[in-house]
C-alpha cells in the first residue's frame, strides 16, 4: 500500500488553525485545554480557590463603601460565593471520596489576584470584579462541557448561570459609579428629592 504524502495544501491548512480562547503562553490555567492541563479533581480545587478569592475581594469592597444598597448587594455576592465554595467542596467529596482536597496557591482569577496589596479606586475594583466574573463564567462553562457525569454538569451549569447574574449586578454598579463617582460614599444616595434605584 502506497502512503500518500502530505501536500503543501494540507500543511498550510494545519498551520492556519487558530489557538482556542484564553490560550496564552505561560498561563497557569489554559481554559481551552482544561482536560489536558488539569485533572477533574484539580479543576474543582482551582474553582474552590477562585470562590475563596472572590469572597475576599467582595469583602474588601464592602469595607470601602457606605451606600446601604450597594453594601446589601455586596453582602449578597459574598454570601453566594461562600455558598458556591460549599457546593464545590460537596461535589469534590462525592466525586473523589478517597482523595484529599488540594487548594492551589493561586486561582485563575488574575484580576482578583492583582488587587492584593495594591490600592485601587472603588471603580477600578468593580471593573476588576467584572472581569473576574466573566472569567469565572467561562471557566465553569468549559468545565461543564467537559464533565461526564450528570451531577457535575448540573452543578457547573448552575454556577455558569449564577456567575452570569453576578456579572450584570457588577456592571450596573459600574454604570452608576461612572455617572456618580461619589455615590458609594454616602449611605442614602439622593438627587434632589428623589431616591435613585440602583441596579436591576
Amino acid at each position: 500500500m502506497v502512503k500518500k504524502k502530505a501536500t503543501k495544501k494540507t500543511i498550510k491548512t494545519a498551520k492556519k488553525r487558530k489557538p482556542a480562547a484564553r490560550e496564552k503562553k505561560g498561563d497557569a490555567y489554559k481554559f481551552s485545554s482544561i482536560s489536558l492541563k488539569l485533572s477533574p479533581a484539580e479543576v474543582l480545587g482551582v474553582a474552590i480557590k477562585s470562590e475563596i478569592e472572590a469572597t475576599e475581594a467582595y469583602s474588601r469592597l464592602h469595607k470601602k463603601v457606605k451606600n446601604e444598597i450597594l453594601r446589601m448587594k455586596l453582602n449578597l455576592l459574598i454570601s453566594e460565593e461562600k455558598k458556591h465554595r460549599r457546593i464545590l467542596e460537596r461535589l469534590f467529596s462525592q466525586r473523589f471520596p478517597e482523595e484529599k482536597l488540594k487548594i492551589p496557591a493561586k486561582s485563575f482569577l488574575r484580576p482578583i489576584e492583582a488587587t492584593k496589596g495594591i490600592k485601587f479606586s472603588v471603580l477600578d475594583l468593580f471593573k476588576l470584579a467584572l472581569e473576574a466574573e466573566k472569567m469565572s463564567e467561562e471557566f465553569y462553562r468549559e468545565a461543564d462541557e467537559q464533565a461526564e457525569d450528570k451531577e457535575s454538569k448540573r452543578i457547573l451549569g448552575y454556577l455558569v448561570r449564577v456567575e452570569r447574574s453576578h456579572y450584570f449586578i457588577i456592571k450596573s454598579e459600574i454604570d452608576m459609579l461612572d455617572r456618580f463617582p461619589d455615590y458609594y460614599k454616602v449611605e442614602d444616595f439622593h438627587l434632589g428629592q428623589d431616591m435613585f434605584h440602583v441596579g436591576p
